[in-house]
């Protein structure tokens, strides 16, 4: 494998941006990639600004995401970038991603994946077809204890599922911040630019993924309703869902953008026929094991606890007591990335083990749930099926 960090170029997250500099600090956590390059902004003035404060050279700050890939390809390859974190809103991820790959560069991308299931259909034949690494940052999965809840059910201690219930509240959009000036707000309700949904594609999508991922199930089909409830939004801020999943398991999935004082709960219960598990966000260190004959058990991240499984070690950096969050989690994901662009630079095939992050699989998923909640919250039917994909 190539013994060096992986060279990451940046789409987005320049002045005034948030999650980019989430992005950047996710990369840098491990000294696994080293950001090199950039195109900041659609204005070229502010992506060269951006550049600056990033105290990346001149030479490598571009105007566009065109010009970028355009001359990072035609350096010589021990300076080129090889990867490339798409961080702007929805309607450039696709875009912007399959003009990375068709260059040869791998992706790592905000979620969703892009604007509309279609394109995402689309970027998923493109990884195929290319063979290029490809991460999406549903980065809730990187949490050792939502590793350890994954375990917990694939290893059968829970039984056969029965009851998933799924929420994420927030309070931040309880009013018309969007006509304040507010950047995360005006584009995020913005259907040219977030897509068919607001709180569903925004929040609710990783609901989903979470649901998915801890439990192996797939959702079948949805009845859904979703909710403008701020005066003068163009996209939902509320929505309630009920899922059944392959398999026969039910549940329960609310997203929330208008629940006052709620900061970003996110959290998870899964029931099945010998017990049920619980794991919340705001408190990530802890997880609750439910059993019917004896009281719950607590479970807590810890490098030294060795009954912890062997993925949620993995994603373990501290020993018990010292607190891991957001950013460890999201830099676990990054961590992953690099190791899989680092076995593919060298020529082989990444293995299913060293792929240890959502992948453009989930992105497609998410996509298609998104789409299917909308459809079934304007229909009049009761249940919507996803689509076969």
């Amino acid at each position: 494998m190539a013994n060096r960090k992986i060279r990451m170029g940046m789409v987005g997250g320049g002045r005034g941006a948030f999650i980019g500099a989430v992005h950047r600090m996710a990369a840098a956590l491990d000294g696994q990639i080293e950001l090199v390059c950039g195109a900041f902004s659609a204005d070229p003035e502010k992506s060269k600004a951006s550049g600056r404060d990033l105290f990346l050279p001149a030479g490598r700050v571009y105007g566009s995401y065109a010009e970028m890939f355009r001359r990072e390809k035609a350096l010589p390859p021990e300076q080129r970038m090889d990867c490339v974190s798409i961080v702007t809103p929805n309607h450039m991820h696709f875009p912007v991603a399959k003009m990375a790959l068709q260059n040869g560069f791998h992706v790592i991308c905000d979620k969703p994946l892009a604007f509309n299931l279609k394109q995402a259909v689309e970027l998923e034949a493109l990884v195929r077809k290319t063979g290029l690494i490809f991460a999406l940052t549903h980065n809730y999965t990187g949490y050792p204890m939502v590793k350890e809840a994954r375990e917990q059910v694939r290893s059968g201690k829970l039984g056969r599922i029965r009851k998933i219930v799924v929420e994420y509240p927030q309070g931040w959009l309880a009013s018309l911040l969007e006509k304040t000036g507010q950047k995360q707000a005006d584009w995020r309700t913005d259907p040219k630019r977030a897509g068919v949904s607001c709180c569903i594609g925004d929040i609710g999508s990783h609901a989903e993924n979470l649901a998915e991922f801890i439990t192996g199930l797939q959702i079948e089909s949805v009845c859904a309703e979703l909710t403008t409830f701020v005066k003068g939004r163009k996209l939902d801020d509320d929505g309630n869902v009920l899922l059944r999943f392959k398999g026969g398991a039910r549940g329960i999935l609310f997203a929330s953008q208008i629940s006052i004082n709620e900061e970003n709960s996110l959290a998870i219960r899964v029931y099945g026929e010998k017990g049920g598990l619980e794991w919340h966000q705001e408190e990530p260190n802890t997880l609750l094991l439910k059993w019917p004959d004896r009281p719950r058990q607590i479970l807590r991240t810890g490098g030294g606890y060795g009954y912890l499984s062997a993925a949620a070690l993995q994603a373990t950096r501290l020993p018990p007591g010292h607190p891991e969050g957001y950013l460890e989690a999201f830099g676990n994901l990054y961590r992953n990335f690099a190791v899989a662009v680092r076995v593919a630079l060298s020529g082989r095939k990444p293995s299913a083990a060293v792929m240890n992050f959502p992948t453009i699989r989930d992105g497609v998923r998410g996509m298609a749930f998104i789409e299917t909640v909308v459809k079934s919250s304007r229909s009049k039917d009761k249940w919507v099926k996803m689509p076969t994909l």
